[in-house]
């Protein structure tokens, strides 16, 4: 018989065993009880799912009960998300990555203003760091239910945080709604979290830093080369676009999905990768969309979007 928890925290584990132990330590270390810990193998080759096992036996096997690990082949960061996501029992559910570390009071925090708000999300601040003592702190800006569109426009022209490491969320905005997971790991935590936010009714600020993000991890994918970066995070957002497009209106990408295809049209003329060939319907949506100064990318490389694609549907 499962326990049900308040809370479950969610690890993706592939290749960190430079990083896991510190991870680890923050996470099993939470000051908060009812909660549980799911660690996701995503098929690791190296040695990070030993030490965490190690680490479990040596100081924490007291949390025995409350830890669940998922072993699976290597699918990527959504995919180990969505794994555990799940077998998670927890009302709230917290993200985190198994390269950074958290304050060890953060569950606690979110959970009591969880509490006193009785909000669907609640989301923090995060320090980014840069390796030898280097780090920023990164507040977000104030949100609630009655400006969630503009916060999940925000999110994808870059002017707010998508992380899903720090926004604990209720699991039925989850479970009950039909959410799109991306496939690649780049801006999928946009992707994911739009959708969750669209779903909330109450958004609650906890405007502390209660998260470190790593940024001196060379293996990370935003440490990869932009041309892939940019693909990724295109054939991303285009999939859930392509999810929403035949009942755009009053969908999570009804505010951002022309911006989403012009940037698609952009980076398939500068990365020599046809997206047009693989989302056929590419053509007409940038067809129909608007050009506007709200979008990431700047206004005239939008105009040769939309001329190009006049060339392509010519053909």
């Amino acid at each position: 018989m499962k326990n049900n928890y308040k809370l479950s925290l969610i690890a993706p584990i592939y290749g960190v065993e430079k990083y896991i132990r510190q991870f680890a330590e923050s996470a099993l270390g939470q000051t908060f009880e009812d909660m549980e810990f799911i660690f996701v193998n995503d098929g690791t080759k190296d040695h990070s799912m030993e030490i965490l096992e190690a680490l479990i036996e040596e100081q924490f096997s007291h949390l025995r009960s409350r830890i669940v690990i998922v072993n699976k082949e290597n699918g990527g960061l959504p995919s180990a998300r969505k794994a555990g996501l799940e077998v998670a029992t927890g009302e709230y559910i917290l993200f985190a990555d198994s390269d950074d570390w958290l304050e060890r009071d953060v569950a606690e925090k979110v959970m009591a203003e969880a509490v006193r708000t009785d909000a669907d999300i609640v989301y923090f601040d995060l320090v980014k760091e840069y390796g030898e003592g280097k780090q920023s702190v990164k507040h977000e800006r104030h949100y609630t239910a009655d400006n969630k569109l503009q916060w999940i426009e925000n999110m994808f022209n870059y002017r707010s945080f998508g992380y899903t490491v720090t926004k604990c969320f209720r699991r039925r905005l989850y479970a009950e709604n039909d959410i799109v997971f991306p496939k690649l790991g780049m801006h999928e935590d946009i992707c994911l979290m739009s959708q969750i936010i669209f779903y909330a009714q109450s958004i609650a600020q906890l405007p502390e830093p209660l998260y470190h993000y790593r940024k001196d991890n060379p293996a990370a994918m935003c440490s990869q080369a932009r041309s892939k970066r940019h693909i990724a995070s295109s054939r991303n957002m285009l999939g859930v676009v392509e999810a929403y497009k035949d009942n755009l209106k009053g969908s999570p990408m009804e505010f951002v999905a022309d911006g989403v295809v012009l940037r698609a049209g952009w980076h398939s003329m500068i990365h020599d990768c046809d997206l047009f060939e693989e989302f056929p319907w590419l053509k007409e949506a940038i067809k129909k969309a608007k050009v506007s100064t709200r979008y990431r990318t700047p206004l005239l490389f939008q105009i040769f979007v939309k001329i190009y694609n006049l060339f392509r549907c010519k053909k």
